[in-house]
């Protein structure tokens, strides 16, 4: 059976009308999340993956969204998206994913992305094993 991930993030409609999210990512733009969004999850599927996405909006439902998609099926990975961990406003969001993903998926590996089109990296860093903080080289700060 073939590795499963949901991935987990703003619906991308939405993101343009949030003013917290346009000054979280002044340069992000509906199209490129999508665009970006859809390379990743293409790119999770050749190297044997099964995908989920899991988009949520900024109110009420988004918990009971997120609690069905991980009560789905069993996962092997989740990605909480940049925009909702980067995005101060969100911050609760993010607490409640985190706290979701501990209670429903708990054999789960948490993976974050920096942007749309570094999901792959994320995931690459914990499948199949998690590898090492440090490679050697100074990370810039």
């Amino acid at each position: 059976m073939s590795p499963s991930i949901l991935t987990v993030g703003l619906d991308p409609a939405l993101v343009a009308d949030a003013p917290s999210s346009q000054a979280a990512f002044p340069d992000l733009d509906v199209e490129v999340v999508r665009a970006g969004v859809a390379a990743e999850r293409a790119r999770l599927q050749e190297l044997g993956f099964t995908v989920d996405l899991c988009l949520l909006d900024y109110g009420r439902t988004a918990e009971a969204v997120y609690r069905a998609a991980l009560s789905a099926k069993e996962y092997d990975l989740v990605v909480i998206g940049a925009g909702i961990r980067l995005d101060p406003v969100l911050t609760p969001l993010l607490e409640v994913l985190v706290d979701a993903t501990r209670e429903l998926a708990p054999g789960a590996k948490l993976c974050f992305n920096v942007s749309p089109t570094t999901t792959v990296e994320a995931v690459q860093r914990w499948w199949p094993e998690r590898r090492p903080v440090v490679t050697g080289s100074t990370p810039p700060l």
